[in-house]
């Protein structure tokens, strides 16, 4: 076979037009040429008697082309490899049976090492290149393994009189969890499958920039089949988690939502169910200054797609938004503790007017204005809501009592209907029309007796100025505000009801539901971002009184519990993603060939004999290759290796797991 990729390539080597001039293959022009069915492409196969009969077919005496089988030659990765594969060639990485595992027809999983976070301690000027991932596809047994429930270790239960370690869990306990969150999702899997009843994310984008954000701590740089596919692997766990009549709620920007949406449709609406919500928009920012530059129209949304594990028991909590005045409700009950049938009706603008003084509307406005007249009208309606009303016309879908009545009250004009429903409110009927009194839509939000309308899925007032500050820690960008989760939770949850958000980050989900009384789970790989959490949370518990805190009279208390997977390869991982230079990684490769936790499919030796070859790899192919032979079922330490000596698990992290897992 390689005689054969070197006589292609040495026909190929007749034409210039295949090479730069610095000597480059180019792979892409010969492709475009044989799609093309390029003549003088062909006539150099046809002069090569090999190729001929590998390319051509002959029909009636005519030679056709099998262009489809030229470009896999083209494209195979034997023809001309770099040196990346050569190297894995000789020491046999990648195969299976002789042939390429993704090529065997097993199911595959593209597993991002690197679970899209950028590297620690990186400069503004760093963070705008561009990141690399080390993605991998695995056997179904591999999978199997690598997302068994794992050991828990470091257990530390926060409280208003400190911090202490602890070894035993509570079904009340609430959870923050460190390390990759697929593998923290499938380790939740055996105690809480079932239970979750609600999950709100803030997930990773693919595009490949942050609109010119760099203080995103999450890379965003994915391709879309790998997005998709990382997205995928974490909903469908995260959907076993849910309860039958939960709910997950997952924000994401203009790159992605359309994609998301389908996806999340494949996986929540299985068997014909329509398990789909809502779709909200919610307003993230305005236009101002430099930033309101763009191609088009500026972009001011982000969007939560919103699905139900089922839909048919999901239970929606309504949710109501302070409105203005309704200038309709133009009619007021002077005598409303009188019998209906002698109410006294007055026009409210005129009442408010001689209130003031005035004889007529038209005079009070002269003499305030408009806006202040109107101001005054609207406290007094919201003073006397029960009192004051509009009419709106009644459906012939209404109930038969209020359909009657209606036909009565147009006959006798000016007299008011009462009819009393049970279990409902009364209704009064006057000309034909119901009496609508606008302490039906006055409300009590975040303190203040308001107005109100029916939230819709459009969401202008949950600001994201202003919320830096919010829980006592500093983030600048990707954080939300702590009135957008609220919402998300109330209409969603109850009180005592377990929220899980797996990219917890600086902690907002896990803030807002220890205020509003719900439990919780957050999971977060990236370092900082969890000192974050962990400085925030504790000032909740302490009562501290940003975000929602004060709208809800938050005076403090409760406790969470934080740990984290037990690492062993994935400390490898870290430590391969922060070496600098080939010196350092040298030092890692020995440690991990001499470990012993590397794939079956390498053989140490050979990964020495070939030293050499090695060498000559650039610093991102060396630590792509040290991804790639570490056991994947070893990157945190399995549940079921508890007690394996080897892995010298601490008794303390032994009994909290245990306590963890319902085993102890």
């Amino acid at each position: 076979m390689v005689d054969f990729y070197e006589r292609v390539l040495s026909v190929l080597q007749s034409d210039p037009r295949f090479f730069a001039e610095d000597g480059t293959f180019l792979r892409n022009a010969v492709y475009e040429a044989a799609m093309q069915m390029d003549a003088d492409l062909l006539r150099r196969l046809l002069g090569d008697e090999a190729l001929s009969r590998r390319f051509f077919a002959e029909v009636d005496g005519i030679r056709i082309f099998d262009k489809m089988k030229f470009a896999w030659v083209i494209n195979n990765r034997q023809f001309l490899p770099d040196s990346y594969t050569r190297f894995k060639n000789k020491i046999g990485l990648g195969e299976e049976n002789g042939e390429l595992l993704s090529a065997s027809g097993n199911v595959e999983l593209v597993f991002p090492y690197k679970d899209c976070v950028l590297e620690g301690g990186q400069t503004k000027e760093e963070a705008r290149r561009q990141e690399i991932f080390y993605n991998e596809t695995l056997a179904p047994d591999e999978v199997d393994r690598l997302l068994e429930p794992k050991v828990l270790t470091g257990a530390k239960r926060y409280t208003a009189q400190g911090v202490q370690e602890t070894d035993t869990w509570s079904e009340e306990d609430n959870l923050i969890l460190k390390g990759n969150n697929l593998l923290a999702l499938s380790s939740l899997l055996k105690r809480y499958e079932g239970k979750i009843k609600c999950v709100y994310i803030d997930p990773p984008y693919y595009f490949t920039a942050k609109k010119g954000e760099d203080t995103f701590a999450y890379n965003s740089n994915f391709k879309l089949s790998t997005w998709l596919v990382f997205m995928k692997n974490r909903l469908e766990i995260a959907r076993r988690l849910l309860r039958k009549d939960g709910a997950i709620f997952v924000q994401i920007s203009d790159d992605g939502v359309a994609e998301l949406k389908c996806l999340m449709k494949d996986i929540f609406c299985r068997n014909g169910e329509n398990n789909f919500i809502n779709q909200i928009t919610v307003k993230t920012k305005s236009p101002s200054g430099f930033a309101s530059v763009n191609p088009g129209v500026f972009e001011t949304a982000e969007y939560i797609l919103a699905f139900a594990k089922n839909k048919r028991l999901w239970k929606y909590h309504p949710q109501y938004v302070k409105s203005e005045y309704d200038s309709n409700y133009k009619w007021l009950v002077t005598n409303p503790d009188a019998n209906p049938s002698d109410w006294n009706i007055v026009d409210l603008f005129a009442y408010v007017a001689q209130q003031q003084g005035y004889a007529s509307r038209k005079e009070a406005v002269k003499a305030l204005g408009e806006a202040a007249f109107l101001n005054l009208v609207e406290r007094c309606a919201l003073d006397h809501a029960e009192s004051v009303f509009r009419t709106t016309a009644i459906d012939n879908s209404a109930g038969q009592e209020i359909v009657q009545a209606r036909e009565q009250s147009r006959e006798e004009r000016d007299r008011i209907f009462t009819v009393e429903r049970e279990g409902h409110y009364r209704v009064f009927i006057l000309n034909g029309a119901e009496m609508a009194f606008y302490s039906r839509k006055v409300r009590e939000i975040d303190g203040e007796r308001v107005p109100s309308t029916q939230l819709t899925n459009i969401w202008t007032d949950t600001p994201y100025e202003g919320i830096a500050k919010e829980g006592g820690v500093q983030l600048k960008g990707g954080k939300k505000p702590e009135k957008l989760v609220r919402r998300i939770l109330e209409m969603a949850t109850a009180p005592g009801d377990l929220v899980l958000d797996f990219y917890m980050g600086s902690g907002t989900t896990c803030a807002v539901a220890h205020k509003l009384g719900r439990r919780y789970i957050g999971v977060e790989q990236l370092d900082g971002q969890l000192e974050k959490a962990l400085t925030r949370l504790p000032a909740v518990i302490a009562g501290e009184q940003t975000g929602i805190s004060k709208a809800l009279g938050w005076k403090g208390g409760g406790s969470f519990v934080c740990c984290e997977l037990a690492k062993l390869n994935q400390a490898a991982v870290e430590a391969i993603e922060a070496a600098r230079d080939k010196a350092a990684l040298a030092e890692i490769r020995r440690q991990i060939l001499d470990s012993g936790y590397v794939s079956y499919q390498v053989d140490p030796a050979m990964v020495n004999q070939e030293a050499a070859c090695y060498e000559d790899l650039s610093l991102a192919q060396q630590k792509q290759f040290l991804m790639e032979i570490l056991d994947k079922n070893l990157l945190y330490v399995n549940a079921c290796d508890l007690d394996d000596a080897e892995f010298a698990v601490s008794d303390a992290d032994k009994r909290f797991t245990r306590s963890f897992y319902g085993e102890g």
